[in-house]
């Protein structure tokens, strides 16, 4: 019996033990999280008040170059990224300018011999600095030195107006002589080839501040950068399929950086996106200013009313990297606002100018919509892709040639001087064939050199050419030109490092109407693009 006893009292001696060991184990777990909590949020604290000790290897390895070496800043991460983009071109020999109406016994010489050298050229030279100086907010500074220099030839169409994608009174600048009529011909696109001429500080491209992570789904922007016009226009010019933007994209690329505030926002792994935004819009969508001045462009000048232009823009893609069925992209958008100051309609600026901005008020609009395709299953590699314009608005005075000189005064000359409202539009179709996307990229019988390669073809049209009307110069009347462009992409290092080479074949109005005069300039181009993005 006292045998029993004494077991069932170890018994119960070590059970006791067990629990309050158990306890104590417990608690100085709980002990070793609390102070584990504590180093973690104390390690926080200095690594966001002070940078952790390096060694000298360290030190001596962050200034060797290399890829993804430190930068130092005074705070926040700075990242510097560049695009270089070195041409040659060359353009059929023809020494006429689209408007030359000498076969027509008028002495308008619209000479091309400014516009038809072949040469080298520095396309792009863009700098670019983002820095993120907090989670939720980020800085971007663009600069383009190339953008400063204007006595290049436009491509693919030379015969445009330096910097712009239409054939206006710029390029053609008569110098008038009341008895005599035009003289000179074609002065301000030879005397920029003569001087190597610049235009209105275009140097500074993007400046502004990005708001993100705040509201679920959305970003914010406001500053200096391209209003969401469009697919190709806004698209980053290392990506481009062509050497050359279209008609539509380089009009985009060439007015559309303006200053205003924009919201994004985006679902389903970006499947579904949209913007909206206000702008200055200072102006007009032409592009178009008073006769001799250099650039239409809306960056880097103060808004000239008091009026902002709306601006929204979509897209969707039904389907999006689908190994059967592929990629499909439809967007749409629209830019309007109400432009000029001058409140007295239809006052002609040359006959009966007032103390002002001298343009009537116009309601302009701009709409654009777009559509791109990359197949997959067989025929992987494939895309398609297309664009349509349409653009509303008024032209500056003096901007539109008036071939017949029935300017409303004398002073006006061959210019049209109050420009009534005048509508164009245009479009393009591309179609391409990436190698390295293709069924046939691990295929043995395809030699490596030639997954490099994509061959691409696009047609473009636009209605950028403009003369007054005989009838009434008030009015525009607009033609089209088209160009036919075959070409092929060498990917060295996918868009980072490329060689692309297209031939442009060139369809400029022609005619022999008294009034509507065109010579048909002979001006297909070849232009090479080496580029590098980084």
């Amino acid at each position: 019996m006292l045998r029993t006893r004494t077991s069932v009292g170890c018994l119960l001696a070590a059970l006791m033990f067990v629990v309050s060991s158990g306890v104590r184990a417990a608690d100085e777990k709980a002990e070793i999280e609390a102070l584990k909590k504590d180093i973690e949020d104390l390690r926080k604290r200095l690594n966001a008040t002070s940078a952790p000790a390096r060694s000298g290897v360290e030190r001596t390895l962050d200034n060797r170059y290399g890829p993804n070496a430190t930068v130092s800043t005074k705070s926040g991460k700075l990242t510097i990224g560049g695009l270089t983009q070195i041409w040659f071109y060359a353009f059929q020999k023809d020494n006429r300018g689209l408007f030359d109406k000498a076969d027509a016994g008028v002495s308008i010489p619209d000479t091309n011999e400014g516009q038809q050298n072949s040469s080298f050229r520095v396309r792009r030279a863009e700098i670019k600095f983002t820095m993120d100086i907090h989670e939720n907010v980020t800085g971007v500074v663009m600069i383009d030195p190339a953008r400063e220099a204007t006595s290049f030839p436009t491509l693919t169409d030379n015969q445009a107006t330096a910097g712009s994608i239409f054939k206006t009174q710029n390029q053609v600048s008569p110098e008038f002589d009341a008895a005599n009529g035009p003289g000179l011909g074609n002065t301000s696109s030879i005397g920029g080839v003569q001087t190597g001429s610049g235009a209105v500080p275009r140097l500074l491209q993007d400046a502004y501040i990005n708001y993100h992570g705040v509201i679920p789904h959305h970003d914010f922007q406001v500053g200096q950068f391209k209003a969401w016009v469009g697919e190709e226009g806004i698209r980053s010019s290392a990506q481009l399929d062509f050497a050359e933007r279209s008609f539509l994209g380089q009009h985009v690329d060439n007015i559309g950086h303006d200053l205003g505030i924009s919201a994004h926002g985006t679902w389903w792994e970006d499947r579904f996106q949209y913007w909206v935004g206000i702008f200055d819009g200072a102006g007009n969508y032409f592009g178009t200013v008073a006769l001799n001045s250099a650039g239409g462009q809306q960056q880097n000048r103060a808004d000239d009313n008091n009026e902002k232009d709306f601006n929204a823009r979509a897209l969707v893609r039904p389907l999006w990297k689908d190994c059967r069925w592929g990629s499909l992209e439809l967007g749409g958008s629209v830019r309007m606002g109400e432009h000029g100051e001058n409140r007295l309609a239809g006052r002609d600026a040359f006959a009966a100018p007032v103390n002002g901005l001298n343009r009537e008020k116009t309601w302009a609009t701009w709409y654009n919509a777009w559509l791109y395709y990359a197949p997959g299953g067989p025929v992987r590699g494939m895309w398609i892709r297309g664009e349509w314009s349409w653009i509303k608005d008024r032209n500056a005075p003096g901007t539109v040639v008036d071939l017949d000189g029935n300017g409303a005064s004398s002073a006006a000359g061959f210019q049209q001087t109050n420009a009534k409202t005048m509508g164009v539009w245009g479009a393009y179709g591309a179609v391409g064939y990436k190698m390295s996307d293709s069924r046939w990229q691990d295929c043995d019988c395809s030699s490596g050199w030639l997954k490099n390669f994509e061959f691409v073809a696009r047609i473009d049209m636009f209605q950028n050419v403009w003369t007054a009307n005989a009838s009434d110069p008030a009015v525009t009347d607009t033609f089209r030109t088209i160009v036919y462009t075959g070409g092929v992409n060498y990917y060295i290092k996918g868009h980072d490092a490329k060689i692309q080479a297209n031939f442009n074949a060139m369809d400029n109005p022609e005619g022999t109407a008294a009034h509507h005069f065109h010579k048909g300039v002979h001006n297909d181009s070849f232009v090479m693009n080496f580029q590098v993005a980084f």
